[in-house]
């Protein structure tokens, strides 16, 4: 699946894949990407792909950080990486059980509607089970870009396993290194 295939879109996960995960953060100032970051999206764009964001953001169910700082850190990653043509957002916490909060489907089928393509012609890349188990519930194609919040059984479970997003990229365009 390469950009000369089905793939129409990448969706990637904000926290620990795109950007250096500060927990909880609402500052703008302290958004920094991840290494190799801005060239994996760049090349994202240049093979014709739409790109997006699907993150979860519980600091808002729990009132530690509000949409408008969420919203706020967005615009700065759009800012770093140039901008995304969907954001999704989940505000919800754990225990409210939405049918947005990763590893429930809907902000990808949510994306994908904004984008006018089908879920099968998405692929998402992120650093924790969660995001895989999103994809995969939405019908889209996953790659597991391991951090050190990523649990060994996660590792193990993955079809697609990346060494970083430089990679990630590579192995969804067909052109692993």
């Amino acid at each position: 699946m390469g950009a000369t295939g089905t793939l129409k879109a990448v969706l990637f996960d904000r926290d620990g894949t795109l950007v250096v995960d500060v927990p909880y953060n609402g500052d703008p100032r302290l958004v920094r990407p991840m290494d190799g970051a801005v060239p994996a999206v760049a090349r994202v764009r240049q093979a014709g792909l739409a790109t997006g964001v699907v993150s979860n953001q519980s600091g808002v169910a729990t009132g530690l950080l509000t949409l408008h700082q969420v919203h706020a850190v967005n615009r700065r990653v759009d800012e770093l990486l140039g901008p995304f043509d969907v954001w999704e957002v989940c505000p919800h916490g754990p225990l409210d059980r939405c049918a947005c909060r990763k590893p429930a489907p809907g902000m990808i089928l949510s994306a994908c509607r904004a984008l006018g393509i089908d879920p099968s012609e998405t692929a998402v890349i992120g650093d924790i089970g969660a995001d895989l188990g999103a994809a995969k519930a939405a019908g889209a194609r996953a790659v597991l870009v391991p951090t050190a919040a990523t649990r060994s059984e996660e590792i193990e479970a993955a079809e697609l396993v990346a060494s970083d997003l430089r990679h990630a990229v590579g192995l969804l365009l067909g052109t692993p290194r």
